[in-house]
């Protein structure tokens, strides 16, 4: 074989691979886009039931084609504390079984002779031409992104075949096969670790299964190669959430971890009774093709289709099983990534760290654009924290004391400088990708979130401040107006308290009622202090040192009051779709 030839191969072979990825990315992006917050609520709803985690985490990966989406959403569940860890095994164990669809697409409809016609998939695009360049409705274009996605997957699938070299041209790889295949139950260890690493590689189950299919059809491997293949697939496509767990806290990588135990644990099940099972395997086929996997080529009663069905089915039966299996071994599982990830000392509060966005870009905008929901939840946390210093501030004992309520104040105030920064970026980032005009309104919304947080930060820091120089000119307050002060941090409080719920929950269902109510109350007091603090100064019943102090605090609040309103307002604009 020459260089040349075999500079083509490669090239005709990536230029299949890369069409297959993209009408898988279309796929799952079509249906993630449909979907929208759907797939997203559908997880947080999961509760202590193994049985309902793994029927969500199958369903889920189903619809959206991508194990790997819905576990880095689990880890990122898990990270957030909205899913325990035993929630999380679950949906995990489902979305293995979810992942199998992709093999009985290309089985089913992606291999043979029939795949090379393209009718089928110019139908499906020109299909979807129709939906996603006539209509405008985000959700029909979501659609026409899917049967896209599917119609390329197909036409990936029938490159690949044609990429493929006819093998008996080249008797030197055969025997670099058949000698690999020659150590026993050894080989099957060899093609579980080969599938493992290429995985990893590649970063997608679903283009090494399309692989291992082509392989099995063009009559490259046996059935047991491919069947390791397959099994050590399992094994590689774990390296994606545990990735992504790598900037999530303790109990993130524990999710990520239990996502790579279940497979290993699986695999070496199978591996005990690996006989038993394909023989199993290949009678289903026989059963249902009428001919045997173990069929060598050229041999009376070869079928080509017959591997990849012995294949898809083995796939389904792996993750089934072993799901039935290590269901009842959750605390078990558990009990393994409680040892292999050690508790770090937690005293993370004055680190500046992203949980959710920081090294964990997905595709999907759709995805991206819901984690920085998550990271805007975190930074309206952090803001509520650093507003229940400033009560401190005023019963300090001594200078020590306030010192420290101060310094922690303004590290605070320089995270939340780098968080609006970051989130910023990253929002920015996913608005040049391709996104709905739904996901658009939704970003613009966000940015303005987060620019607001920052500005209550700002404004809490200057509150302190504000304290600082009252403690070093030694102005005192009388009781009258520490009470109103105390006040005034209370309806702020309760006006923050509407704000964080109204992000933590549905952007399209905000209780703006309460939010306008609490501001009421916060410019209403503001205006009676105000009144208050005018006659007072009039009368002389404090100087004016005094009086400078304090209006400046209660202005302070009530400016906070602005930047909170400001951000339910943001969030509670409703999108309108465009008319057709």
């Amino acid at each position: 074989m020459t260089f040349s030839e075999i500079l083509i191969i490669i090239l005709n072979f990536a230029g299949a691979l890369a069409i297959f990825l993209f009408g898988m990315k279309l796929m799952s992006e079509g249906l993630q886009k449909f979907a929208g917050n759907k797939m997203r609520s559908v997880l947080g709803k999961v509760t202590g039931s193994p049985v309902r985690g793994i029927l969500t985490g199958a369903a889920v990966t189903t619809a959206i084609q991508s194990s790997s989406a819905t576990t880095v959403m689990v880890v990122s569940f898990v990270n957030a504390g909205l899913l325990s860890l035993a929630g999380a095994i679950a949906v995990i164990m489902g979305a293995n079984i979810g992942t199998t669809v992709t093999a009985w697409i290309i089985t089913l409809f992606g291999l043979g002779e029939s795949s090379s016609a393209f009718s089928l998939p110019m139908l499906l695009g020109a299909l979807a031409l129709v939906f996603m360049f006539v209509c405008k409705r985000d959700r029909l274009k979501s659609i026409g992104e899917f049967v896209m996605g599917l119609a390329l997957l197909l036409i990936g699938m029938s490159f690949l075949q044609k990429a493929m070299p006819n093998l008996e041209q080249y008797p030197n790889f055969l025997a670099a096969l058949a000698t690999m295949s020659n150590f026993g139950f050894w080989s099957i260890i060899i093609f579980v670790v080969i599938g493992a690493l290429l995985t990893c590689l590649v970063q997608a189950s679903a283009a090494m299964m399309a692989i291992t299919l082509v392989m099995c059809y063009n009559g490259w491997i046996g059935l047991d190669a491919a069947v390791a293949l397959v099994m050590g697939q399992n094994i590689g496509t774990t390296i994606t959430a545990n990735l992504a767990a790598m900037v999530a806290n303790t109990n993130g990588k524990k999710a990520a971890r239990a996502h790579l135990v279940f497979n290993v644990i699986g695999v070496i099940i199978t591996l005990i009774v690996f006989r038993p099972i394909l023989n199993l395997i290949a009678h289903a086929t026989v059963g249902i093709m009428g001919s045997n996997p173990y069929t060598a080529v050229g041999v009376q009663g070869y079928d080509p289709n017959a591997i990849p069905m012995a294949l898809s089915l083995f796939h389904t039966f792996f993750n089934v099983i072993n799901t039935l299996i290590l269901a009842w071994f959750i605390p078990a599982i558990i009990r393994i990534v409680d040892w292999m990830v050690k508790e770090a000392p937690e005293d993370e509060e004055l680190a500046f760290k992203l949980k959710f966005i920081s090294g964990n870009w997905m595709n999907t905008a759709e995805l991206n654009i819901q984690a920085a929901e998550k990271e805007i939840e975190e930074f309206s946390k952090r803001v509520l924290r650093m507003y229940t210093f400033l009560p401190g501030l005023r019963t300090a004992k001594d200078d020590e004391e306030f010192d420290k309520i101060v310094e922690r104040i303004e590290k605070y105030e320089d995270i939340t400088d780098s968080m609006e920064m970051e989130i910023s970026n990253f929002l920015t980032k996913v608005s040049t990708s391709e996104i709905s005009d739904k996901a658009s309104h939704r970003i613009s919304a966000m940015l303005r979130v987060v620019d607001n947080l920052e500005s209550i930060g700002d404004s809490i820091y200057q509150i302190a401040v504000t304290r600082r120089n009252k403690r070093e000119t030694e102005v005192h307050f009388d009781q009258h107006l520490n009470d109103n002060l105390d006040q005034m941090t209370r309806l702020v409080q309760r006006s923050l308290d509407v704000m964080d719920a109204n992000l933590r929950g549905d952007y399209d269902h905000i209780d703006m009622d309460s939010a306008n109510a609490a501001e009421e109350d916060i410019n209403r007091y503001r205006d009676q202090l105000r009144n208050e603090h005018l006659d007072a100064i009039k009368n002389g019943v404090y100087d004016f040192s005094i009086g400078s102090l304090y209006s400046s605090l209660y202005a302070s609040y009530e400016k906070i009051g602005d930047y909170i309103i400001n951000i339910s307002e943001a969030i509670g604009v409703k999108f309108k779709e465009p008319k057709q």
